[in-house]
This record gives C-alpha cells, structure tokens and sequence, in this order.
C-alpha cells in the first residue's frame, strides 16, 4: 500500500486506487507463473511516473490483465518505489518483481481472463 508520502510524486491529476483486495501469496505465485513468458510491454524511463506512463500501463492491462514494466537505469526512482507509484496510480497489484522488471495486476472489471486461485 501507499503511503501519503508516495502520493504527492503522483502526475497532476491523478487520484491514488488501490484494488479492493489484497493478493494472497498462492495468487502472486501463480501469477508470477503466468506472466513468466511476457516481455515487458511499458518501460518507465527518465521521465518517472508521468501522465503518459500511467495511461499506457492503464491501457495494457485493460486489454491484457497481466504485464510485465521495466524499470530503466535512467528511472529518477527507486525500483521498489517506482513500482508502488505505478501500481497505486492505476489500481493495480504488484505480483512479483524481479531486479527491474515488475509484474502488474488488475482484474478487468466486466470481462476477467484470469482465474486466481482461492
């Protein structure tokens, strides 16, 4: 979860979500097992967490539920945070993280292609 502390690095406009549910750790498990043939599809650079970052990370897990980011070397934040940040801003969880790529979720509200495991 965010604190109020991560918040104001937020773009302009953009109200902090957080999912309505917290993954449990044979949910992240499988879906780390799930997204270990993607590629990541977003890459946050040294721009940070912008406006652009954030609608083209809502967009892709719209269409797909589970994505891979890449946080660059040239990134202005910290991995770990970088990844809050983007997970906060667009009500997503962070299944997993391995050095800097970050493995996002977000269930899609009318048509879920994946099953988590209860």
């Amino acid at each position: 979860m965010a604190s109020d502390s991560n918040t104001h690095d937020l773009p302009q406009g953009t109200a902090p979500r957080l999912p309505a549910t917290d993954l449990r750790g044979v949910q992240r498990k499988h879906l780390r097992g799930l997204a270990h043939h993607l590629d990541p599809i977003v890459h946050l650079g040294k721009e940070g967490v912008s406006e652009a970052l954030i609608d083209a990370v809502s967009m892709a897990l719209e269409q797909h539920e589970l994505i891979k980011l890449k946080v660059l070397e040239a990134a202005p934040l910290p991995r770990k945070q970088a990844a809050v940040e983007v997970a906060t801003a667009v009500g997503a969880h962070v299944a997993g993280q391995l050095g800097r790529v970050v493995i996002l979720y977000r269930r899609h509200p009318e048509e879920p292609r994946i099953t988590l495991p209860r």
